[in-house]
């Protein structure tokens, strides 16, 4: 695998490609680097350490840690995959017309679908970066020392416009990388955030191990579960249903076509990481909006509620990811269209009539097999929890993060071996192939 590494020197377009992409991590990190001035930064860190195991915790794990510094990408991409959500929700709930016009227009409706989805980026990155501001001159701290000493309302007008300039930066960045870059960038941004937070983590579970805090036998349960979850989420990511196809013999002039037999591969998990990331940019909208009154009893009672701790919370966040895996396939995969186009190629599943009857099918094949992968994926997402109680885990190690670094990696590997075989180069593996499946955030469709 070390040699089909060093092919990707070799070929001009992939060697730019790959160069790029790791140039605009870069770029993004040292922004997620830069804090925004006039912040405390230890009274922040002391917020942080005590949310770390809540919703708040999780979300400066997806924006790389810059929440946590309160930098200038602290928003990271929440405001792009919220309006994603909005727009691919009222599209596949048919409440606008002109939305199902633009998703039938082919290439051209789709760049239409993205430019509405950037303006409304642009009005939620505006409102939450507020809503940040108000929360961090008025957030209570553990010591009652304020983040903000001075908040003056030059400092909003500021603050406000860097946060949403960064989120603006940070979607025209990913998209760039999309285009110019290899895997799909907003993906990679979130990426390269969980993949940044993993060594210290480990660093802590060591030190937890060396003060006796955390025992050996600890560690040692702490580091197979992990393994498990890892090599588990390897398996369901690439796990396939496979409905066989046969295609009748037609005579063309004097010779014989057709007659072979082939397959329709489903996915167990088709979502990946779509579902888990949609779910959480969900629950993140009651946190935003008690960050315009966080000193409030009933802000206290949400951010409460967003613990990780509280089962209701981990029940409804369960609940969102399997209703966004089988949305993500309701957006994606349309059995009747699956079924005429088999039947105009003259294909038929074995024992199932043409037309309607194989549509229902295969949608009833997608339903059943969906529900294990959406069951799987919730698993693992509430695990972490489970984990930071019973064994002290650091967070990155959790289910979630790995379950997005997996799925992230493998789609963009799957890029990279495509690209050396679309130049007759060999693959990574010696035997068969690595089972891309590239989707696209913005539009929640796969590629």
């Amino acid at each position: 695998m070390i040699g089909r590494l060093a092919e990707i020197v070799e070929i001009p377009d992939l060697r730019r490609r790959v160069g790029f992409t790791l140039l605009a991590l870069a770029v993004y990190r040292v922004g997620a680097a830069i804090p925004i001035p006039g912040i405390n930064g230890e009274a922040l860190r002391a917020v942080f350490e005590a949310h770390a195991g809540g919703l708040l915790g999780f979300l400066n794990i997806f924006s790389g840690g810059a929440l946590g510094r309160f930098s200038i990408f602290s928003m990271g991409v929440m405001p792009y995959i919220n309006s994603s959500i909005i727009i691919s929700l009222l599209q596949g709930a048919h409440v606008i017309p002109y939305l199902d016009r633009l998703h039938k227009e082919g290439e051209l409706g789709r760049r239409k679908l993205n430019q509405l989805t950037r303006y409304l980026t642009l009005f939620l990155a505006a409102f939450q970066s507020f809503g940040l501001t108000v929360a961090m001159t008025k957030m209570p701290t553990p010591g009652g020392m304020p983040i903000v000493s001075n908040p003056t309302p030059f400092f909003y007008f500021v603050t406000v416009l860097t946060l949403t300039a960064g989120t603006i930066f940070i979607m025209w960045l990913g998209e760039q990388m999309t285009e110019s870059g290899i895997g799909n960038g907003i993906s990679l941004i979130i990426f390269a955030g969980i993949i940044e937070g993993i060594p210290s983590s480990i660093l802590a579970v060591i030190q937890l191990v060396q003060a006796e805090e955390l025992g050996l036998f600890a560690a040692l349960i702490l580091a197979a579960v992990v393994l498990a979850v890892l090599l588990s989420v390897v398996e369901v990511e690439t796990a396939q249903r496979k409905i066989p196809v046969q295609y009748a013999k037609r005579m063309v002039g004097r010779k014989m076509y057709g007659g072979a037999s082939s397959f329709l591969p489903l996915k167990v998990d088709q979502s990946g990481v779509i579902a888990v990331i949609f779910a959480v940019s969900l629950l993140a909208v009651p946190v935003t909006i008690v960050q315009f009154t966080p000193d409030a009893p009933w802000a206290q009672k949400i951010m409460d509620f967003t613990s990780s701790s509280n089962w209701m919370y981990q029940l409804i966040y369960a609940a969102l990811i399997v209703f966004f895996c089988y949305f993500y396939n309701s957006v994606s995969i349309n059995p009747n269209d699956l079924a005429e186009n088999m039947k105009k190629s003259g294909g038929f599943i074995p024992g199932i009539r043409p037309g309607e009857p194989t549509a229902k099918h295969i949608e009833w094949i997608l339903e059943r097999i969906t529900l294990g992968g959406a069951m799987f994926v919730a698993v693992i997402a509430v695990l972490p929890d489970y984990l930071q109680s019973q064994l002290n885990a650091p967070f990155y190690l959790g289910g979630t993060s790995l379950l997005i670094a997996v799925g992230v990696a493998l789609d963009t590997m799957g890029q990279l071996e495509a690209h050396l075989i679309m130049r007759h180069y060999e693959g990574f593996l010696k035997k068969g192939r690595i089972r891309q499946r590239w989707f696209n955030v913005g539009t929640g469709a796969s590629q």
